[in-house]
């Protein structure tokens, strides 16, 4: 029975895991508002919620196309790239930025509401993101989803489809024919302003540093030891007398 049991357990999660979305945004980002985002979709959609242009041309034009979008809002593209999935073309594009909250209202972002902002000792993350309500148009079949690994701990978040998954990531999703309509997929999410690597290297710093002193410890111990017993032979046995001849 607990053997079937795991086997479901394992088989949801690799359902889960072998979601295919057909137009996604994820971002990696930092404490500071900077990271790296990578958006992926039909060149059909990119036209319905970015008005991306010439979404039937050849690939080298999508990417040059693509490239030219991203780099004019002010992120610096790290790839570019045309893939296929199950008869249909998809467009990939990676990029970094270096502050989360000048992407909203670009022209690679006309569909994207982001805010990372401080609240008290936190970060609080919100946004809504949906196709503009003069781009309605587009292959309606599957899921949409935005999807965050963010820095550090996260406190709180506004409903994310699975939760806290591995510890620092939500997502948030919803059918297309939702956002095509004009239904906003809304996220957010409370995290701390201390970022996991920061802490971790910082514990590892602190258990370095007590290691090296425990260890001056001992050395001093052990040399200070050595000189009160050497010392105390000096005492114990009196020098020889030489005698005369």
């Amino acid at each position: 029975m607990l053997g079937r049991l795991c086997g479901i357990v394992l088989l949801a999660a690799g359902l889960r895991a072998c979601v295919a979305y057909e137009y996604e945004h994820e971002f990696w980002l930092d404490v500071d508002g900077s990271g790296t985002v990578f958006v992926t979709g039909r060149p059909a959609l990119w036209t319905a919620f970015k008005g991306f242009d010439r979404p039937e041309a050849d690939a080298s034009a999508l990417r040059q196309a693509a490239r030219e979008l991203f780099e004019r809002s002010g992120l610096r593209v790290r790839k570019v790239a045309v893939t296929s999935r199950g008869g249909q073309r998809y467009l990939f594009v990676a990029a970094e930025f270096d502050d989360v909250n000048r992407l909203a209202g670009t022209a690679a972002f006309p569909d994207l509401q982001i805010r990372l902002s401080p609240e008290g000792e936190n970060l609080r993350l919100a946004g809504a993101w949906g196709a503009p309500a003069s781009r309605a148009a587009g292959p309606a079949e599957g899921l949409m989803a935005v999807r965050f690994h963010l820095p550090s701990k996260i406190f709180a978040h506004h409903n994310a489809f699975d939760g806290v998954e591995r510890g620092n990531i939500v997502a948030w999703r919803q059918d297309l024919a939702r956002g095509l309509a004009g239904q906003p997929l809304e996220f957010g999410a409370l995290i701390g302003q201390r970022s996991i690597l920061f802490s971790t290297v910082s514990v590892f710093a602190a258990a370095i540093a007590g290691s090296v002193g425990v260890l001056a410890l001992a050395l001093y111990w052990v040399l200070r030891t050595g000189r009160r017993r050497a010392r105390a032979v000096e005492v114990a046995v009196p020098p020889r007398k030489v005698r005369s001849s």
